[in-house]
């Protein structure tokens, strides 16, 4: 009986040496250095559960032993808390780095930012110029006023045309939230009408405070029928938003007096009313200006110098602002 017992007891000391040995390895495995020599990006898919996970880590060798992996995940109770999206994983990082960074999202942000007034050709071109997209190069443009310019989030897996997708339900988004909450008795009878004019002060002014002013210029010049006369909707009726960008302005020129004459419905100075389309991609901002307008009387804005613009009830005053605008062009001031 003595030995027997002596044998069981010298045999349970060695299991739970080793049992001991084998975490003491294990914790080891997991806090130590990856496999991995240089910095890598992984995606997780959603759906994909803590076996799918282990196996592509191991597979890709960010990990050495995914069994560890999927115990540390199960002792840590984060098997099911494992975020999809994409990963940057630095050279050398350990499994137990790996695994917090997973449990708690730290996904790798791509982002694309595109600002307010690009025409669709231009968030084109810079779709099909962007590295970390997949896909084909985009061949059709959307129609222009379409897409709404903000921030879009991706994936290196993402497809170009699914940020194209992610703009267009944006713009839908943004359109069904402002149209109901519109000002009554504004000139514009459709939201498509609103989107025309919102990409019009879009393009006239890079001020934020100013839209609502410039908004209201325009809403002013609709109700008593003068025309718009907007020198971006002429621009774009000689590009159709195939701009320039060498920094010498969307003709790679200035717009001249001749250019005003265009025979194109865009065409602003030739043709009252809105022009049959968007003459850009306006933001949110942009939008609700033209649905809520500032109230004043002024008919008439011109480039004072500072970026902004001088307002005009008068045309005897606007004259002025335009003459004191040709006196500061000539001294060279932008």
């Amino acid at each position: 009986m003595h030995v027997a017992l002596r044998f069981i007891i010298c045999s349970f000391t060695l299991l739970v040496i080793a049992g001991v040995g084998s975490a003491l390895w294990a914790l080891h495995e997991f806090r130590k250095p990856g496999p991995l020599a240089e910095v890598h990006y992984i995606v997780i898919e959603k759906g994909k559960g803590l076996n799918a996970i282990a196996e592509q880590l191991d597979r890709e060798t960010v990990i050495s032993n995914p069994l560890i992996f999927k115990v540390a995940a199960r002792l840590q109770q984060v098997h099911t808390k494992l975020h999809a999206g994409e990963y940057e994983i630095m050279a050398g990082a350990s499994m137990a780095f790996i695994l917090d960074q997973m449990a708690r999202g730290n996904v790798y942000d791509r982002k694309l930012t595109f600002r307010e007034g690009l025409t669709s050709w231009q968030i084109v071109q810079i779709l099909n110029k962007a590295d970390n997209l997949s896909g084909d190069a985009l061949t059709a443009i959307p129609a222009e006023g379409s897409l709404l310019p903000e921030t879009y989030h991706f994936m290196k897996t993402d497809m170009r045309q699914s940020i194209i997708d992610q703009m267009e339900k944006a713009m839908i988004k943004a359109r069904d939230e402002l149209w109901p909450a519109r000002d009554q008795g504004l000139p514009l009878n459709t939201i498509e009408e609103a989107l025309i004019l919102a990409s019009i002060v879009e393009k006239e002014t890079g001020v934020a405070d100013e839209r609502g002013k410039v908004a209201g210029v325009f809403i002013n010049r609709l109700r008593r029928g003068m025309p718009l006369q907007s020198d971006p909707t002429a621009i774009y009726a000689l590009t159709n938003g195939e701009v320039r960008e060498d920094g010498m302005g969307p003709l790679g020129r200035r717009l001249l007096r001749k250019d005003l004459e265009v025979d194109s419905p865009y065409n602003t100075y030739k043709y009252s009313g809105l022009p049959p389309g968007p003459i850009c991609n306006p933001g949110r901002e942009s939008l609700a200006a033209v649905l809520h307008p500032e109230a004043h009387e002024y008919i008439y804005f011109v480039a004072d110098g500072t970026g902004g613009h001088a307002f005009a009830r008068t045309l005897a005053e606007h004259e002025a602002n335009v003459t004191q605008w040709r006196r500061i062009r000539a001294q060279g001031t932008p």
